[in-house]
């Protein structure tokens, strides 16, 4: 299994990011210390996925950071993406698998023990494990767990895993201590008023052993 650095997760959230625009935010956060980007736009076509999936790996290229496609299986393809990830409604995990091949990263999101106990590595290079507290970025999710929950799937599943919901950069040391190898935020970094000086602020706390 290949080392993926999930420790600063970025999620593009449209709305959110509306005042500078997804490219421009996911560059800054860069910039300032994320490690992962994740193209999520439940609203767009698949067109408008890879236009803007396209114009992100050109900011990214060069920096280290990865690319992940939510949940569009062809648009990830089309763009050559690092990722692509899936949540448990989403397309089979076996099938995106199929689809998407050997090489690239796949990512599925997990809420329960038995369903991060469930994870086959042997498929699926990481967990995304949440929400951990409730977050309006996502109105639809599940019951949130909180961090002694996460400390929960994250002890039961078998691959690398990255907390999600409602984070900031005040969650941390808890994220961490629960044994997340990283977080993904949303709001945290989204609509900011200077996205790069937000991703810095956490990613300064997170432990330096995990970078």
């Amino acid at each position: 299994m290949r080392h993926i650095d999930l420790s600063l997760y970025l999620v593009l959230d449209p709305d959110l990011c509306a005042g500078i625009g997804m490219v421009e935010t996911a560059r800054a956060a860069v910039a300032g210390g994320a490690t992962v980007v994740q193209l999520r736009d439940k609203h767009a076509t698949t067109a408008q996925m890879i236009d803007t999936g396209r114009a992100l790996k050109a900011v990214l290229a060069g920096t280290g950071a990865l690319l992940i496609i939510n949940d569009d299986v062809e648009a990830a393809v089309a763009i050559g993406a690092d990722g692509l990830h899936v949540g448990q409604d989403d397309m089979l995990v076996r099938a995106a698998r199929a689809r998407v091949g050997r090489q690239m990263i796949l990512g599925l999101s997990v809420e329960t023990e038995a369903l991060a106990a469930a994870v086959d590595p042997e498929v699926v290079d990481y967990a995304g494990i949440g929400p951990v507290f409730a977050t309006p970025t996502k109105p639809d999710h599940k019951q949130p767990i909180g961090i002694d929950g996460l400390a929960g799937l994250v002890k039961v599943c078998p691959v690398p895993s990255v907390a999600i919901g409602g984070l900031k950069a005040a969650h941390v040391d808890d994220v961490f201590a629960a044994g997340a190898n990283g977080l993904a935020v949303v709001s945290a970094i989204c609509g900011t008023a200077d996205p790069q000086a937000a991703a810095r602020a956490i990613a300064d706390a997170i432990p330096r052993r995990v970078r």
